[in-house]
């Protein structure tokens, strides 16, 4: 009997994970933008682009199925070990057959050739997230492990990005670095499976029963895979290591955000498989209507934040070399809200549904509109065309999800207080902007400055409002400290 972890710590707990795979990028990006310049990073960006398409072949669509595979059966740990040995054995096989076609194309791809030993490097994430079997872990909700081990490596990784990286001939080494951070502890989840599963073969296995929902997550990551690293691709087929380095550089403060508001989503998946499992539906649509009021709340807020601040973050992350990057920031940032919500449609609500094929249809229809812009836009507008068709494929994964959950998902769209919001956030963008023109020139204290600003009208307004989300946290806050406060005065 798997014991019930709190979606609250779970969610603090991989929200500090999801964060933490791109807070190390951002401490570490203004140091190494301003050493290997937007070529270097560039290069390195293109890679790990190039690099996730075998990676997504290898993987097989078992990370997001695999949840929800062994969050079934998580309580009938030899059920669970067959299952954990059949995905294993599956995704080790379709590794080889990833490197095999790896090794084929770095001999006859002329492009991949001008960086070898990069391409070998950050190969690697292939064999981690194999053993990482972190799929196991998310459906046993072992938040808590898999973020202490993973920040570890990260700090150990920061520590030698600042010892090894010293000069622009190092993005070889800065490319090593980044992947140990990523994925280097996924070592750590293989030994640590005896803990969870029987180590010894069980026999009786049926890998078939795996194969058509593996085939339909698979297409679905195929799906995702094009519009999310096609456009970086074809920058570095069509454009230059430069525009890369641009367009890197301007993903970089979205994929922090994004990464926050997916991991509620993250979190959630295996609960919400659980609940449609034991047919306790009230759980899941309660569950639903709280993470689509978070997403709403939360990404609009930074989504037109880093809109009107997208100068001073570009500036302050990277440096004036990537001026270039300024303009498809701030196309792509609306993205951090359509993706926020297309992982609550899709991942927390079709998914434990059984309805993953229509997640399916929706991504497919984003691949090919990005496909579409992207070979239209990026010859001509480079890193801003390559945003926008991002931005359009989002948007059109975002509609068809609706579509398809219409009847579920408008009474909660009805239910959010949209003039609260708006209100709010158009306060909050003049109080910032205002505030901006009176202070000192620095890019530091204006972001500051202006976030304290931004965000503090917001949640202000929103209070005198009463908009429910946002008391009822602001209650929890209250409650918690007072709790810490009287156990502080009982231990005295």
């Amino acid at each position: 009997m798997v014991k019930q972890k709190s979606l609250k710590l779970n969610f603090i707990f991989n929200s500090i994970l999801m964060v933490s795979s791109f807070i190390f990028p951002l401490i570490t990006f203004p140091y190494v933008s301003r050493i290997l310049l937007p070529v270097g990073t560039g290069k390195v960006s293109f890679a790990t682009s190039v690099i996730y398409y075998f990676n997504m072949f290898a993987q097989l669509g078992i990370p997001t199925y695999g949840i929800r595979a062994c969050a079934k059966v998580r309580e009938n740990k030899e059920e669970l070990t067959r299952t954990v040995h059949e995905l294993l054995l599956i995704n080790l096989v379709t590794s080889v057959i990833s490197y095999i076609a790896f090794f084929i194309s770095l001999i006859l791809v002329p492009r991949l050739q001008e960086d070898r030993t990069l391409f070998l490097i950050i190969s690697l994430t292939i064999v981690f997230n194999t053993m990482g079997v972190e799929w196991l872990y998310k459906s046993l909700e072992e938040y808590a492990y898999i973020t202490i081990r993973s920040v570890i490596f990260k700090v150990i990784s920061l520590i030698g990005m600042f010892l090894l990286v010293h000069k622009q001939s190092d993005y070889v080494v800065y490319g090593a670095i980044s992947i140990l951070a990523a994925v280097g502890s996924n070592f750590f989840n293989f030994i640590n499976l005896r803990k969870f599963i029987y180590v010894q073969p069980l026999g009786n296995y049926d890998f078939k029963r795996h194969f058509k929902a593996i085939g339909v997550f698979f297409a679905m990551s195929v799906a995702t895979t094009i519009y999310t690293h096609l456009d970086t691709v074809m920058l570095g087929f069509i454009k230059t290591d430069e525009d890369v380095g641009f367009y890197n550089a301007a993903v970089k403060i979205k994929s922090i955000l994004v990464s926050v508001v997916t991991s509620l989503s993250t979190v959630l998946l295996p609960r919400s498989s659980y609940y449609v499992q034991h047919g306790m539906m009230s759980e899941f649509n309660k569950i639903a209507k709280k993470a689509l009021y978070f997403v709403i709340f939360f990404s609009s807020a930074v989504s037109l934040y880093f809109i009107l601040f997208a100068k001073e973050g570009i500036y302050f992350l990277s440096g004036s070399a990537y001026a270039g990057s300024i303009v498809p920031m701030q196309i792509i940032m609306p993205t951090v809200l359509f993706i926020g919500l297309t992982n609550v449609l899709g991942i927390q609500m079709l998914v434990p549904l059984g309805k993953e094929m229509y997640v399916l249809y929706s991504e497919i229809a984003g691949a090919i509109v990005n496909l579409i812009l992207n070979s239209i836009l990026i010859p001509q507008f480079a890193a801003t065309g390559a945003a926008l068709g991002t931005l359009v494929a989002e948007i059109v994964v975002f509609v068809v999800q609706f579509i398809v959950l219409k009847d579920a998902v408008i009474p909660i769209f009805k239910g959010i207080h949209w003039v609260r919001i708006g209100i709010s956030l158009l306060a909050a963008s003049f109080t910032s902007v205002f505030i901006k023109n009176f202070t000192v020139n620095s890019i530091f204290v204006v972001l500051a400055v202006s976030a304290v600003a931004f965000f503090g009208v917001y949640g202000l307004l929103l209070t005198i409002l009463k908009e429910p989300l946002v008391i009822e946290i602001e209650k929890q806050i209250i409650y918690k400290c007072k709790n810490r406060r009287k156990k502080k005065g009982d231990r005295l």
